[in-house]
Order: structure tokens, then C-alpha cells, then sequence
């Protein structure tokens, strides 16, 4: 019993260890709506790090905001979005791209469900066959039942 309470008061010590909410509330500015349509568009492909299933344009956490800021630093350093994106799958791997390359150890990743829906059709085809299929036994009996 004791042992138990302690996993349960040792789970819930862990339970601050969240995602920050952004402190910095100054917005970013932008040069010209050119810039600003480029980041948006950059930033919405970018995945935040933290809450792992928001873009960085839609995350508060506070690491989210510092990877917005230094976005824009890159880009106005004169990166292209590819280097910019190069960088950050570096720094943070590939798991910051939505839309990952198409490389070797990415296959699963974009075959993946193709290959599960084709073996589903193949299971679901095999199962319809069987049951359309009439067995030996049942043949035997109607030619039975018709002979007399």
C-alpha cells in the first residue's frame, strides 16, 4: 500500500513539468507584408517542439516563441526556407517538419499506411471468399438432399 503511494505522490510531482506559457508579449515586426507572408508560411510548416502536435504559428509555449524569433533573425540574415528548415531539423531533428523528406528511414513513415490499408483489403478479400465460398461438407449434403 505503501509503495503505491509513494508511485502516486511521485507521478504527481512530475505533473509541472508542462510546456511554458510564453512571457515575452512583444509581437514580432516585420519589414513588409512580403516578410510577414513568408514567415506565416514558414512557421505554420514548422512544428513546435514542445507541444509536438501544434505548428510553431500556433504554439505559446516559450520555446515556441524563441524559434518564431529566431526564424525571422534567419530570414532576415538572407536564409532561404530551406536553410532555415535545415537548421532547425539539425538542431531539433526531423520531428520539426510536418511534411518530413522522403528518404530511407522515412518510408514507413509515408508508405506506411498504404501498406496497412493494402493488407486490410487483402484480409477483408480473403475473408468474403471464404464465406462465399461453399464448403465441401455443404456441397455434399444438398447433392444429397436433391437425390432423393
Amino acid at each position: 500500500m505503501r509503495a503505491l503511494l509513494l508511485a502516486f505522490v511521485l507521478m504527481l510531482s512530475n505533473a509541472p513539468a508542462f510546456a511554458q506559457v510564453a512571457t515575452d508579449a512583444t509581437p514580432l515586426s516585420f519589414a513588409d507584408t512580403a516578410e510577414e507572408k513568408r514567415f506565416h508560411a514558414l512557421v505554420s510548416e514548422l512544428r513546435c517542439v514542445m507541444c509536438q502536435n501544434q505548428s510553431l504559428a500556433d504554439s505559446n509555449a516559450q520555446i515556441a516563441v524563441d524559434l518564431r524569433r529566431e526564424v525571422l533573425e534567419l530570414m532576415r540574415k538572407g536564409k532561404t526556407d530551406a536553410e532555415i528548415k535545415d537548421f532547425l531539423v539539425a538542431r531539433y531533428g526531423e520531428f520539426v517538419l510536418y511534411r518530413p523528406q522522403v528518404e530511407s528511414k522515412t518510408w514507413l513513415l509515408w508508405f506506411g499506411p498504404a501498406l496497412v490499408l493494402l493488407a486490410g483489403g487483402i484480409v477483408v478479400a480473403g475473408a468474403v471468399r471464404r464465406r462465399s465460398r461453399p464448403s465441401a461438407q455443404a456441397a455434399d449434403d444438398r447433392n444429397e438432399e436433391q437425390e432423393w
